[in-house]
Formats: C-alpha cells, structure tokens, sequence
C-alpha cells in the first residue's frame, strides 16, 4: 500500500494505491451479446421503408412456401429466421456506432487549475475562509462539469 498526497482527487483525502490480483469470469451472455448485430428499427416509422421491408417480408416467404413441406421443423425455422434477418438487413441497415463528443476542454482544465490552486491556499493556511473558497469553487466546478456533460448529451 502507498499514499500519494500530490494526487488531486477533489477531496481533503489522499489516494492510497494498493496492488490487487483478481481473476474476472467473463459470463456466456456477455460474450454473445457483443456478436448481434443491432438493425435499426426507427427506420420502419418511415412509410417508403416500411413497404419496402414489407414487399421484401412477402417475396421471401412466398419462396420459402414453394419448399417441401416434409424438411424438418429446426430447418424451416431457420430458414425463416434467416429471411427476416437478411431483409431487415437491407431495408432497415444495422444501427451505427454512437460516437460520444468529447467534453472536457481547455476551459475544463482552467477549471481544475483553478481548484487546485484554492486546495494549496487552504493546505497551507487551513483558515475558515479559505476553506469557504475551496467549497465554493468546488461548486462551481462540479456545476459546470455537469452542465458540460448534459449539454454533450443533447
């Protein structure tokens, strides 16, 4: 274990660091749920869309009638599963990647500068005031910091 006491963490702590070992089981669900691939559903509030995916819904199982009907049930099923998924495919598209816009900018470091300069003020003189100033510019912060991360949302 080990105490850094030039860490800035926003507190009147220290960080303490301290070396674990673990061993994580990564569970079955968890695995799979990373392989699917997700179609975009919103699309089919569209009308054109919509009857695309519709004629394509009718044409491929008006094919799949003209197959026999002693092929086993797993098959048909498969088979079913697989022409709903290739024609959602191509009319609907697979939902793309959201990218998260970065938030923290050069103001955000004034910001900490700032904090961290009012944390020094108070270490080396822990007055009442300078405890009200650290308090307050933490606030500050920490509405600003939340109003930045609303706004990426948005």
């Amino acid at each position: 274990m080990r105490s850094f006491r030039g860490a800035d963490c926003d507190t009147d702590h220290y960080l303490v660091i301290t070396k674990v070992r673990e061993r994580l089981a990564v569970g079955k669900q968890a695995a799979q749920r990373f392989d699917r691939q997700r179609i975009n559903l919103r699309k089919l509030n569209e009308p054109d869309v919509r009857e695309q995916y519709q004629t394509e819904i009718t044409n491929r199982f008006a094919s799949l009638e003209n197959l026999n009907d002693d092929e086993d049930v797993n098959r048909t099923w498969e088979n079913t599963e697989e022409n709903i998924q290739t024609s959602a495919k191509e009319s609907l598209g697979l939902h793309g990647l959201k990218q998260n816009k970065p938030w923290f900018d050069e103001e955000c470091l004034g910001f900490l500068h700032q904090r961290k300069r009012a944390k020094i003020q108070w270490i080396q003189d822990p007055s009442q005031s300078n405890v009200d100033i650290l308090n307050n510019v933490r606030r500050v912060i920490r509405r600003h910091f939340t109003k930045k991360k609303r706004r990426r949302h948005t």
